[in-house]
């Protein structure tokens, strides 16, 4: 019987200190990207600005982010452990001169040869040098190494995929509402660490001015278990958390608020007072959540609605929860909004209602009843947001596969999707609710620093987008 053969290129074969010569070479090329950067960042801990921050490194030397010297010297490593010797070599010593910065893009390639051989230990010394795709030495030193006496052939280990998130996509949120004065902000019964904490962190971050709204004895035990310092805040002393729902709704009500945000109070008082038919904050829109996700797999931001208010909601609710994703879309500066409406399948079914749905919900737009973005549905969540997926399923439509917006058909389904997404897909997800006379902020017990402060982010951009749009109503 013939031998199997095995492609070499999935196999690493080592040479022993016997079978290497002087003069003796091999090399290995590299492309840099940013990944690249960023991972060698969160295995050494190097955050030099020249390296991680584009706006600081354009007013360096260099005018460019450049990748760390010994990124580019681990090639060098690669190629010892790979290829010459291969597995079995000790890295014994090494210098290194760096001659031309590596940046992203630069192609480089590494080649080692050998100068020196020690019999007497096996130790071998190699020339390095590494060079860009213009030529140019960017690195050069030698190595000595002691090389391996055994054979090894083993095969090439598969390396695990790896997906970095830099979360910049609320960075650039929280970037947009600086320089501007916090908006005064009306909270809810903020009587545990977390919801108080939310709180005094969007302050830190120069959003909001909070309004402590509840019994002040537990905001301020409260404060005093968490170790924060609220002494500069108002305190609005209410007996219960209904009341204080109730009173933070009439801080916004006088104008003493610009937006209300949720404590440690359950959402479902929170929005009774809300809707309070004399009282609350209703206007002609029903109210909906939306949770703005940041998703590492996901060219682009994406917002799940509804995920948290409406239960089962029927066609007219479906059109204000599109009318309030659309319009929060457009205040981030999505253009044109791409709006999937999800179902299980992508063709309308008569026993299905989401498909109906989606079908009546595009005829609306067709005809105004929905404005500012483009809808199409149903269809199925894989459709929506993978371009492979809805060609594979010969899709042509200018949102599948790229969906900015996603429509579920009820509650449970947005609560499983986004905790899915979370959980499992590393998102960060801030959540807010629409339709009100003001922005109502969410925050969850699990939401980080970061979400907390994105969900605060939103509200007031969407604030301060209406109080401009109010001025130039009355200016003309």
């Amino acid at each position: 019987m013939d031998d199997i053969k095995v492609d070499p290129d999935l196999m690493i074969e080592n040479q022993t200190f016997e079978e290497i010569a002087i003069g003796d070479s091999a090399s290995l090329s590299r492309t840099v990207t940013q990944q690249d950067i960023d991972l060698f960042a969160v295995v050494s801990g190097d955050v030099n600005p020249a390296h991680m921050d584009p706006a600081y490194a354009g007013t360096d030397i260099f005018h460019r982010v450049i990748a760390h010297g010994m990124l580019g010297a681990g090639l060098i490593s690669s190629v010892l452990g790979t290829k010459l010797p291969g597995p079995g070599t000790i890295y014994l010593s090494q210098d290194l001169r760096f001659l031309h910065p590596v940046g992203i893009g630069d192609t480089i390639t590494a080649t080692l040869k050998v100068l020196e051989k020690h019999p007497e230990k096996g130790d071998l010394v190699l020339d390095c040098r590494c060079i860009n795709q213009q030529g140019k030495l960017v690195i050069s030193g030698t190595a000595t190494v002691r090389a391996p006496t055994e054979k090894v052939r083993r095969p090439r280990i598969e390396l695990p995929d790896v997906r970095l998130s830099r979360h910049q996509r609320f960075h650039a949120l929280i970037a947009a509402t600086s320089g501007q004065e916090p908006l005064a902000t009306a909270v809810a019964h903020p009587c545990d660490a977390n919801a108080l904490g939310a709180a005094v962190e969007a302050a830190r971050a120069g959003l909001i001015t909070p309004i402590l709204v509840g019994p002040r004895a537990k905001i301020l035990r409260a404060a005093e278990h968490a170790q924060l310092d609220i002494t500069r805040f108002r305190i609005v002393d209410t007996p219960h958390s209904e009341a204080a729902a109730a009173e933070a709704v009439a801080l916004v009500r006088r104008g003493e608020a610009a937006l209300l945000m949720k404590g440690s109070l359950h959402t479902d008082e929170l929005l009774h007072a809300v809707l309070s038919p004399d009282l609350g904050l209703r206007t002609n829109r029903w109210l909906s959540h939306v949770y703005l996700m940041d998703v590492p797999c996901y060219p682009r931001p994406l917002l799940v609605t509804d995920a948290a208010v409406n239960i089962l909601p029927d066609l007219e609710q479906k059109r204000d929860i599109v009318q309030n994703a659309i319009d929060l879309a457009l205040v981030m500066g999505i253009e044109k909004p791409k709006v999937a409406l999800l179902s299980a399948v992508e063709t309308v079914n008569p026993r299905m209602r989401s498909t109906l749905d989606a079908a009546a919900l595009c005829k609306m737009a067709d005809r105004g009843q929905i404005v500012g973005g483009l809808l199409d549905g149903p269809l199925a969540f894989d459709n929506a947001v993978s371009p492979a997926a809805a060609q594979q399923k010969g899709i042509v439509s200018p949102v599948a596969g790229q969906a900015d917006i996603l429509l579920v058909p009820d509650l449970e389904a947005g609560n499983m999707l986004a905790k899915q997404l979370i959980f499992l897909s590393g998102a960060d997800a801030a959540g807010i609710v629409l339709g009100a006379r003001v922005p109502i902020i969410l925050t969850s017990r699990a939401d980080g620093e970061r979400t907390r402060i994105a969900s605060c982010a939103v509200a007031v951009l969407i604030a301060r987008r209406r109080a401009a749009a109010a001025q130039t109503a009355v200016s003309v």
